[in-house]
């Protein structure tokens, strides 16, 4: 894929995950019926479909799959009632899964996340750079890690507009500053490595199967 490709699938991407959270956040401030919760089930029974088709057993993994979604949508009047809650058990969950991820990751005998991704992008790594990039997996999984615990203190402690303000409008942002200082101490830490450009992290991120 070009830088130009890889560019514009980034903006398609970002410009989704922008008309995605701003009709989430309206979701959470104001009552927006079954549509409002059919938005907030949507990402959990895509990743519940997602899963069972790649499942071995796609049959029966299929059938559960199917199930659940049939269960979910015949508790709408229910779950109406607790829109908000879906969403931060979604966001809180996604960032806890990565936290564990890449944290599971820098256990003994293991290649670390980030050093995963570096390797599918520049082949064999030197040694500084394997270390390197096994710091980096743990400050990713701090950050992740922080972002779970935020995400619940705002849900549990502020108003239900403050935490979807966090939830839909400054994870991405987050994300994105992570990558954007990870590269600058990166040149700096190793200029005598070929870097990669942010856009080449990012595509490694999204292509590695786990």
């Amino acid at each position: 894929m070009s830088r130009a490709a890889g560019y514009a699938r980034v903006a398609a991407v970002g410009g989704a995950g922008l008309a995605y959270a701003i009709l989430a956040h309206r979701s959470n401030t104001a009552d927006s019926g079954r549509a409002g919760v059919l938005l907030a089930l949507a990402p959990m029974l895509v990743a519940v479909l997602v899963i069972g088709w790649r499942s071995r057993h796609r049959l029966p993994a299929m059938a559960l799959a199917l199930a659940a979604c049939a269960a979910a949508l015949l508790a709408l009047p229910l779950l109406q009632q607790h829109t908000s809650l879906i969403y931060w058990i979604e966001h809180a969950v996604t960032q806890s899964l990565l936290c564990i991820a890449f944290a599971r990751s820098l256990a003994p005998g293991r290649v670390s996340m980030v050093t995963l991704f570096a390797r599918m992008v520049h082949g064999t790594l030197a040694p500084a750079m394997e270390r390197y990039t096994r710091q980096v997996t743990l400050a990713w999984s701090i950050f992740f890690g922080t972002m779970a615990l935020v995400s619940t203190a705002l849900f549990f402690a502020a108003p239900v507009k403050v935490w979807s303000g966090f939830a839909n409008f400054l994870t991405a942002p987050l994300i994105a500053l992570m990558f954007i200082v990870e590269y600058a101490v990166r040149r700096r830490m190793l200029p005598d490595v070929e870097h990669a450009g942010i856009v080449a992290g990012v595509q490694a991120f999204w292509k590695t199967p786990r």
